[in-house]
């Protein structure tokens, strides 16, 4: 089973979505899986030394006090019934996400699901600059990556601009909005979904294999 995940390390859906997929895959257990992770830059105009988040956000959703902390409240209340931490209280900056979607791409390929992990928890429990060479070289780190060659690599303008180009190639391939999730070439499930939602995805998918 391949699933191909578009994502970008801000978004607090993907989270939440990555969290409904890997519960619906730890009761679901059927066949062994592959999971690509793709960059989808939300944002890409946004400084290495980032913005003030929440001026940021009432510019960028075009709304006011009021309506960004309803925004907020709803998306930690969803959060909390998938089981994971967004608190945006402690969200200081809105950040460029490019190399932290190099860390994932330099990963290991056993942890690059703990890495994206590692990487949302950073960014949306701590309130770290995820933007960050400094922050990301420590997650990576934390994964046996070599600190020197990590932050060689970080560093590495050609490379980095490869996210660039892979995100605006997805966006060219019809791919608007993240979450976005692709079963076995087959089956696109946009937004979080639900457990049960993906469990059905995953499911379809087998079948499709078994028939075709």
């Amino acid at each position: 089973m391949l699933i191909d995940i578009f994502h970008d390390t801000v978004c607090p859906w993907c989270r939440i979505g990555k969290k409904h997929l890997f519960d619906a895959l730890a009761q679901w257990q059927s066949e062994a899986v592959k999971i690509n992770w793709h960059p989808f830059l939300l944002d890409d105009s946004v400084p290495a030394c980032g913005y003030e988040f929440r001026s940021f956000m009432q510019r960028r959703k075009g709304i006011g006090v009021k309506e960004l902390r309803y925004m907020f409240d709803y998306a930690q209340r969803a959060g909390e019934a998938a089981g994971v931490k967004l608190a945006f209280e402690k969200v200081r900056l809105a950040v460029n996400t490019k190399l932290s979607h190099r860390l994932i791409a330099l990963a290991p390929i056993n942890l690059k699901n703990d890495v994206v992990e590692a990487i949302y928890q950073a960014y949306f429990e701590d309130g770290l600059n995820i933007g960050d060479i400094h922050v990301l070289v420590a997650i990576g780190t934390a994964y046996k990556m070599d600190a020197v060659e990590l932050r060689s690599q970080l560093n590495n303008d050609t490379k980095i601009q490869a996210i660039v180009a892979e995100s605006n190639l997805v966006r060219s391939h019809g791919i608007t909005s993240v979450p976005f999730f692709i079963i076995n070439n087959k089956i696109k499930i946009s937004g979080s979904h639900s457990v049960e939602g993906f469990l059905q995805a995953l499911n379809s998918a087998a079948l499709q294999d078994i028939t075709r």
